[in-house]
């Protein structure tokens, strides 16, 4: 019989072969959800035989995995802020990089008074998320065009007990918050890659995501183009917004446009620039 560390170098190997840059993490993480092991447990275990009914049920997440299907939606969750949350084909897998708009928002967000904030295109509802629990005064609207996004979010929010403070709304941009509603700070991660890029990014993405949160037209400014004069309109505060690396300035003059009195561009860690904040 195979033992575990045999299984766990032939499941890397086969990883590889097909393209995962993280195969030996992806080996693990497979491997220790379908024994119900800890990654560390996989190795004070490493010489034990796997049976039948283990390599069986190992199969069919390997070769998802092996076809590119992304990691979060074979686990079904993925990490972001230090919260766990719910992942599904059909609702963008939240990335790291998203943290530089979460860091940005809570820098506008008193941590002592009430503010109301509309987060647009939540997707999983991780960014929404993260201010509420970081914010315990803050009211957030969520709201998404997606049925699947809007599925998740609701089970995210519901995960993470923050029903009371985030509301999930389904339509397009703003338009699902009453007009009549205060808004101070409005977020958004939009669609922000050219539609012929698209193609040629890595299979995780280019087969798997959903392409309505991924594409913003022909020069990936489609949808900052009707958000930003919506959100600058009712921000009594502020907006910050995502960017793709290479559109600040396209993204700065929008805001410029629409009236704002301020802008600022904040970079990420690997020092992109990712995230506008404009000023009313």
């Amino acid at each position: 019989m195979l033992t575990l560390v045999e299984v766990l170098k032939r499941t890397e190997g086969y990883l590889r072969e097909r393209g995962c840059e993280q195969a030996r993490l992806d080996a693990e993480l497979l491997l220790g959800r379908t024994l119900q092991l800890e990654r560390v447990a996989l190795y004070l275990n490493f010489d034990r035989p796997m049976t039948q009914a283990e390599l069986a049920a190992l199969r069919e997440p390997v070769a998802r995995r092996g076809a590119r299907e992304p990691m979060a939606y074979i686990l079904g969750e993925r990490e972001f802020w230090s919260l766990s949350f719910a992942t599904a084909s059909g609702v963008l897998v939240p990335r790291p990089d998203t943290e530089t708009l979460v860091e940005a928002a809570l820098e506008l967000i008193p941590g002592d008074q009430r503010t109301f904030v509309a987060d647009v295109g939540t997707g999983t509802g991780a960014v929404a998320c993260a201010v509420a629990s970081e914010r315990p005064d803050a009211r957030v609207y969520a709201t998404d065009v997606a049925h699947e996004a809007l599925t998740c979010a609701r089970q995210n929010v519901a995960a993470l007990e923050l029903q009371d403070r985030v509301a999930v709304l389904g339509g397009p941009l703003l338009d699902p918050i009453p007009a009549d509603r205060p808004i101070d700070v409005v977020l958004s991660n939009p669609p922000y890659i050219a539609s012929d890029v698209l193609d040629g990014l890595m299979p995780e993405v280019a087969r798997w995501e959903p392409r309505l949160a991924l594409d913003g037209g022909r020069d990936g400014l489609e949808v900052y183009r009707a958000l930003i004069p919506a959100a600058m309109a009712r921000a009594r505060v502020a907006v910050a917004v995502e960017i793709g690396h290479d559109q600040a300035l396209a993204v700065s003059v929008l805001f410029e446009e629409a009236g704002a009195n301020e802008v600022s561009v904040r970079k990420d860690l690997a020092g992109h620039d990712r995230v506008v904040v404009a000023r009313p």
